[in-house]
């Protein structure tokens, strides 16, 4: 018989005592706290549409945020150039409206930082960025201006005195008003290019004298440049008008030929002149000085086919090679050019420094 043997029960002995087992310990059930992170938010450029040109610049700026609602107080998109103005947000919407409007014919950019928020704390997904271009300002109120400034024979008038000025606003909506003309008589082949709210010769000569007082290429488009020029000088305090006064010249073909100059109302010159032969008529048509010089020789080639080289002065180019000039000849009144019109050295000397930069000359006949 073995001396021991083993238990069956599972207790260990333990100073001659037997022990009762101890029960395994299942682990602790854990209960986590940590949340689901915010849902990013996209935006998208609503309105304008990127890239867009000729935007109307009254409009708000409108970028869709899907369904978030932007905590504006946190931040907002940036504008270059700076445009002053209030941001609102609603669901979905972020919506800049300028207290006055985007300026005419300027390109802008928006710029959606990544540091954008909802009101719910949701982030945005990724910064963005987009540009467009506003529309030129009307052509009406360009010629309001201008008249204003002293650069076209007429005046104009507002109908209503506003005393809050919205200068922006008013190159998209012009306010009502009346033109007049300060010429007692006006010519009728100049009052002929006077057309309220028309792009005519004789808005785009207003235009080209005051590109030349301001420093600005001389090309007659009123771009971004003449805008932001023409709206700085219509609120100056004491805004900086034309001291040219207002020049027209008419050239007559009919026998004998003249060319007539008017400066501010009043006939300052009428003389014999010359224009192009019928091999190198004058254009008819109406034209602004476009380019001035005290002296030159002029060079071409002749209807024969042989070359020129003859001095020149008081030229004053209107129309391609065609200008008004001084040369030397024994006698005018007749067709003697190759499309020039040509004069007298005294009347040159005379006429030229009023025959500046978009001074209308009209050749007819």
């Amino acid at each position: 018989m073995l001396a021991s043997r083993l238990l069956s029960s599972p207790a260990a002995v333990a100073g001659g005592k037997s022990q009762p087992a101890v029960a395994a310990k299942a682990p602790l059930a854990t209960t986590s706290t940590t949340s689901a992170p915010p849902t990013p938010f996209t935006v998208t450029l609503e309105s304008p549409a990127p890239s867009a040109k000729n935007v109307d610049g009254t409009a708000p700026l409108v970028i869709s945020t899907g369904s978030a609602t932007v905590d504006t107080a946190a931040s907002v998109p940036s504008i270059s150039p700076v445009v002053e103005g209030q941001w609102s947000s609603t669901p979905g919407r972020l919506v800049f409206t300028p207290t006055d409007a985007f300026a005419p014919a300027t390109s802008y950019s928006v710029e959606v930082k990544s540091g954008l928020r909802s009101a719910s704390g949701r982030p945005l997904d990724q910064g963005e960025s987009w540009s467009w271009t506003t529309a030129d300002g009307s052509t009406l109120r360009l010629q309001q201006i201008l008249a204003q400034l002293g650069y076209l024979p007429l005046r104009w008038t507002p109908s209503v005195a506003t005393a809050a000025s919205l200068p922006n606003r008013d190159a998209y909506q012009p306010p009502a008003g009346q033109f007049a003309w300060t010429w007692a008589n006006p010519p009728a082949t100049l009052s002929a290019e006077w057309a309220p709210g028309g792009y005519t010769a004789m808005t785009k000569g207003a235009v080209m004298a005051f590109e030349a007082d301001h420093g600005l290429a001389t090309d007659g488009y009123a771009g971004h440049d003449v805008w932001s020029a023409l709206l700085a000088a219509s609120t100056a305090t004491t805004p900086a008008t034309n001291q040219h006064g207002y020049t027209y010249a008419l050239a007559a073909k009919t026998s004998p030929e003249t060319l007539t100059v008017w400066h501010d109302g009043a006939v300052i010159s009428t003389t014999p002149a010359n224009t192009g032969i019928p091999v190198a008529p004058t254009a008819d048509g109406t034209f602004p000085v476009y380019e001035r010089l005290a002296t030159q020789v002029m060079k071409g080639t002749n209807p024969d086919g042989s070359h020129y080289a003859d001095p020149v002065a008081w030229v004053a180019y209107f129309n391609g090679g065609d200008a008004i000039h001084y040369i030397a000849r024994s006698q005018y009144g007749f067709p003697q050019s190759l499309g020039c019109v040509e004069i007298p050295y005294a009347v040159g000397a005379q006429i030229w420094p009023y025959l500046t930069m978009g001074s209308l000359v009209t050749v007819v006949g």
